[in-house]
């Protein structure tokens, strides 16, 4: 796998000036873009599509984090979203007097902390396999968790799930409203995005590719193979729990068709879609997933939505397996390449 390190950082920098360094004036437009959107939009694309584009995006970008630079491919990323949602209402509480009802500022951590230490512990069984038994165990660990909240009444309240779940007001914010619900979307889309950033060129983030580039060498040299991966999962799983906590607040519930097979693949989809090799791939591949799941479907119907989104990711995967970015680096290069004068013979 080619490397997706741009630019080896100097020792001396700052945590600052490795992120600021990079700054182009199209990232201040872009930056313009997402601040201004939500006024002069309406709510169903404040909400339905640039919300959940960001809290799609932050549950594929911790896939990103371990695909991409750790060689990790986890299929369990939307099952540690769903946990963290799950735990959210169970502490929280939901309609139907279900719940425990403490307190947003115990419940939200809570939540976090349980869904990242279950990353952890999938993380510690599935660093021993490599390759496609990584993508199985991690494929068994969402089934199951989909099977258990099923069938478990007590505590997960079985198929029905958890109703009525919405952001608790915040020094007397309501975050349900459009524009605030946007804004802590991107807030949290944008803590992800810089940490994923920040950690691939900090030395954790360096010696993690280098152990996906060549493990063995790495041991020789004295690195603890496992403990970085592990360490990745744990870091991947804290990233994915902060969009499962977004994503039950943006549905309002949680139910076992939350975590089932269909949107667990479709996590995949989205990382790959936009470009698995670097943080803002997910991204990008979320808008397009959510620009086609709420507008295709009038188009092609509902029935064949898997269908267009499935064609798609087979001419990503044989055209351009960077996705999205991969044919935008492809065009640029290419567009470099026509402007060089030719050679006069």
């Amino acid at each position: 796998m080619a490397s997706v390190i741009e630019e080896t950082p100097r020792e001396s920098d700052g945590v600052l000036a490795r992120l600021v360094r990079p700054v182009r004036w199209y990232h201040l437009v872009i930056a313009l873009v997402l601040l201004v959107f939500p006024f002069v939009s309406t709510g169903f694309w404040t909400v339905q599509i640039a919300a959940q584009t960001f809290i799609l995006g932050t549950i594929a970008l911790s896939l990103m984090l371990l695909a991409g630079y750790g060689g990790m491919v986890s299929l369990s990323q939307l099952t540690i979203a769903g946990l963290a949602g799950y735990m959210v209402a169970v502490f929280g509480g939901a309609s139907g007097g279900l719940g425990m009802f403490w307190p947003p500022i115990v419940a939200i951590p809570l939540a976090i902390l349980i869904a990242t230490a279950f990353a952890t512990l999938v993380g510690a069984l599935s660093v021993r396999t490599e390759g496609i038994y990584t993508i199985m165990i991690t494929l068994a660990v969402g089934m199951a968790f989909y099977f258990f909240v099923l069938q478990n009444r007590e505590i997960f309240n079985a198929f029905n799930g958890f109703a009525g779940l919405r952001p608790p007001p915040v020094l007397g914010i309501n975050w349900r409203q459009p524009e605030y619900f946007y804004f802590l979307s991107l807030t949290v889309a944008a803590f992800g995005y810089f940490l994923v950033l920040y950690l691939s060129r900090a030395p954790f983030g360096l010696a993690l590719q280098a152990v996906r580039d060549n493990p063995r060498r790495m041991r020789a040299l004295g690195f603890n193979i496992q403990a970085h991966r592990i360490a990745a999962h744990a870091l991947a799983g804290f990233i994915a729990a902060l969009g499962g906590v977004l994503m039950v607040w943006l549905n309002t519930q949680i139910s076992p068709g939350s975590v089932g097979l269909g949107p667990l693949i479709s996590i995949l989809i989205i990382a790959i879609l936009g470009g698995i090799l670097h943080p803002i791939g997910p991204f990008i591949g979320a808008l397009i997933f959510v620009l086609l799941d709420n507008f295709a479907m009038q188009l092609i119907g509902g029935d064949r939505f898997n269908t267009v989104i499935g064609l798609m990711f087979l001419l990503i995967v044989l055209f351009s397996p960077d996705g999205v970015l991969g044919l935008w680096k492809m065009a640029r290069e290419r567009l470099k390449a026509s402007k060089k004068p030719s050679a006069d013979w």
